[in-house]
Parts: C-alpha cells; sequence; structure tokens
C-alpha cells in the first residue's frame, strides 16, 4: 500500500542531522525522542537502530490504545504498509531456491486463471516484471474501493473511511485478483494496463505486488502466510509477527487514528501481501539486521547468492518517466521488491490508513533504521514523522 508515504520522502531531500548532546547516546535519544512525542500530534510510535549484529536501540512511545490508556512499546504489533512487500520478494527467492520457481518464469506457468498484457500479449509478463514493478499492471479503482474491510460492523465512535467496505464484501486473494487481471474478471479493463509492454517501463503496483504472492502460493502448494512463516519469521525468531489476528497475539495490536487522534475501525485487506504484515519493532528490527547481513554475505534465510539477486539493481534510467533523487526516495531502482535510493539507502516505505512506516539500512556504513507510526500525517504530523526519523539518523550507528 502506499497511502500518502510520498509526501514524507519531499522531506528527506539533502537533509541534515541534529546537534547532539552530552548525554549517554541511549538516555539521549530517549529523552529527544519523549520530547518530540511530546510536543507532536501522533498517538504512538516506535523505532528501532540496528546493525548486522542486532538491535542496538528499541523503543516505543505514546498509546497503542488512547482510551485504554494501553503503551506503545517494542511488542506492539501493526501493520507495516508496503514494507510488507519485501516478504515477497525473499520468498520468492527461497521459493526459487527450492526449485519451486524461477523469477524468470512466466507468472502464467503459476496461476489458476491466465493473466496477458492486452496491448502486447505476445510478450509473457514474468516474476521478475512483477518484483520490479515493471509489468504494466497498474492500480484500478477496485484496489482502493474494494480492498479494505472492516473486520467487524460494531465501530461505535469509530472513524469509518468511505473506501471501507462492511465484513460481507471480504473475499480469497485469488479471487480478487482474478476479477481485476483475468479478461473474464468483473472489473477487468484494458487500461488497467499501461501501453507498454511487460519490462518497458517502471510503474509501482499493489496488484502486481498481490498476484505475485499468488503465484508463489500456486508454485508451492503453501499458502503466503505458512510460507513465510517456515521461512522467514520462524529462522529469525519473529514472534510477534504474522498476516491474520489469528496468527498473533492480537492483545498486542495497536489500533490505528485519524491525524485528530480518532480510532479509525479495525479493517483488513483484501491484496494482503502487498500491505498487510503486523508485526513489531523489535521484530522487524530483527528482519532488518538479516537484511543487512545478507547485504554483507552472512545472512541465514538465504544463500548468498539468492541475497544478491535480492540487493542487485534490476533497472535502467530509460525505464522511468522520472525518479527523484531524495534521500530516501525507494522508487530510484528495483531489486526484487527493494527499495534502491540514490543515497546508498536499501529499503522501503510504506502508508495506509492510520500507518506511516519506513524501514532502511545504509550500504556504506551497514547500520539501519525504522519508524512505525500509528496515526494518519497531517502537516505536523510530517514535521513530526520527520523530526523523529532525523534523530534515528544522528544516532544512527553510535550503539
Amino acid at each position: 500500500m502506499r497511502f500518502s508515504i510520498y509526501i514524507i520522502l519531499l522531506f528527506f531531500i539533502g537533509q541534515g542531522g541534529l546537534a547532539q548532546t552530552e548525554e549517554p547516546p541511549r538516555e539521549a535519544l530517549t529523552d529527544t525522542l519523549k520530547m518530540i512525542f511530546d510536543s507532536g500530534p501522533l498517538v504512538g510510535f516506535s523505532v528501532a537502530l540496528v546493525d548486522g549484529e542486532g538491535i542496538q536501540y528499541v523503543k516505543g512511545f505514546g498509546n497503542a490504545d488512547l482510551a485504554a490508556q494501553k503503551a506503545y512499546d517494542i511488542n506492539t504489533i501493526q501493520n507495516i504498509a508496503s514494507i510488507s512487500k519485501t516478504f515477497i520478494g525473499i520468498a520468492l527467492l527461497k521459493a526459487q531456491e527450492l526449485g519451486q520457481l524461477d523469477l524468470d518464469d512466466p507468472v502464467n506457468m503459476h496461476l489458476p486463471f491466465e493473466v496477458t498484457h492486452p496491448y502486447y500479449p505476445e510478450f509473457p509478463i514474468t516474476l521478475r516484471h512483477l518484483v520490479t514493478h515493471t509489468s504494466g499492471i497498474t492500480d484500478p479503482d477496485e484496489y482502493d474501493e474494494k480492498g479494505y474491510i472492516l473486520r467487524n460492523t460494531e465501530n461505535g465512535e469509530d472513524a469509518v473511511y468511505a473506501n471501507f467496505l462492511p465484513p460481507s464484501q471480504m473475499r480469497s486473494l485469488e479471487d480478487f485478483q482474478q476479477r481485476i487481471l483475468s479478461k473474464d474478471g468483473e472489473w477487468y479493463r484494458k487500461k488497467t494496463f499501461l501501453k507498454k509492454k511487460p519490462g518497458g517501463r517502471f510503474e509501482y503496483s499493489n496488484i502486481g505486488a498481490g498476484l505475485a504472492a499468488l503465484a508463489l502460493e500456486k508454485a508451492t502448494g503453501t499458502p503466503f502466510n505458512d510460507f513465510t512463516r517456515t521461512y522467514i519469521f520462524e529462522p529469525l525468531e519473529m514472534t510477534h509477527s504474522g498476516w491474520f489476528p489469528s496468527e498473533v497475539d492480537f492483545s498486542k495490536h495497536s489500533r490505528t487514528y485519524t491525524d485528530t487522534g480518532i480510532p479509525l475501525a479495525p479493517y483488513s485487506l483484501v491484496n494482503f501481501p502487498d500491505g498487510g504484515l503486523m508485526t513489531s519493532a523489535e521484530d522487524l528490527g530483527k528482519y532488518l539486521s538479516e537484511l543487512i547481513r545478507g547485504y554483507s554475505g552472512n545472512g541465514k534465510i538465504l544463500t548468498p547468492e539468492s541475497f544478491k539477486e535480492l540487493f542487485t539493481p534490476q533497472l535502467q534510467a530509460a525505464q522511468f518517466t522520472s525518479r527523484s533523487d531524495g534521500v530516501y526516495n525507494d522508487e530510484y531502482n528495483m531489486g526484487v521488491f527493494m527499495g534502491f535510493s540514490s543515497h546508498d539507502q536499501i529499503g522501503h516505505t510504506g502508508g495506509d490508513p492510520g500507518v506511516s512506516t519506513f524501514m532502511f539500512f545504509n550500504a556504506k556504513t551497514l547500520t539501519g533504521k525504522l519508524l512505525l507510526v500509528n496515526t494518519d500525517l497531517n502537516q505536523k504530523g510530517v514535521e513530526t514523522f520527520k523530526e523523529i526519523w532525523k534523530t534515528l539518523e544522528t544516532f544512527e550507528g553510535q550503539f
């Protein structure tokens, strides 16, 4: 999901660090973040600083539930929006290692229905096209209009956005994809596809990400959530992570909030692999540390060859209509659902209703940071998000 994260990215072009204090780094960082929280509009957030050795700092601030006065801590879980896509990339590379698929396979080899580019039917869409957002598939209106489903109908005073549908409208990932991308699908339209052949143009695609996860399910014979648990969560001891409420301790789940502090009605994502992972700062910190180790040739969830493919920029300048030099623009180039900025930052951003997330590591210093926020961002919220991130940047690598 991408909700409104681009407005944040605009603030990270040529940014500088904050002045440091004479306090020990850990106490100084905590005090600075608490001060930022106290003066800002966010309900709750969590942060982590990591390197290849593990988590060096992790902390939560504010509330996971305002009404219950439940603190947001390091084990509080929330959706992380589009950072979830990086788990699709890892999963596909693991399946490739297991001989169950190849990234250069036409996606139709692994689907129960056919997906053909209507303007270039002779050019098959491959898994590699999907993981680099060059398939030509765009997100139609139905992606937003049909993709957010209320978990229940007892919403009370909770805010309900216009595109939140009742629980009766929940459907499977396969059904959702088929209705949009199959020629026989109820919501199929040629304009869902660019007038560029597969591989020709970068166009960020949430629907394409969901299709890649569906293809993995069919190729491996294993549900996507189970595959990621077996090959990612369990090896990394990510014990507070899952795609569905039944897979996590939901008492640790944070509420999400509008930019005025009204709780949002709990919702689920139909196209869940593209943005629906629920995890904590501590668990995501373990994952980010593993990415750094993998980049350095020492990862454990993939072979060195697979990690190399994950972190190899796949695209050329001609495949972009335009691209920003922002420090944390994760769309300057793409690996396997892994974003690269032009400033040696590797990772991903995410945004959904009530959710804003950043996760990056520095390819030169091999240190990383992440930020998870449970509140919609108005102008002041964007400024607060920026200030938190700049603070993390200042203290990165000091522990």
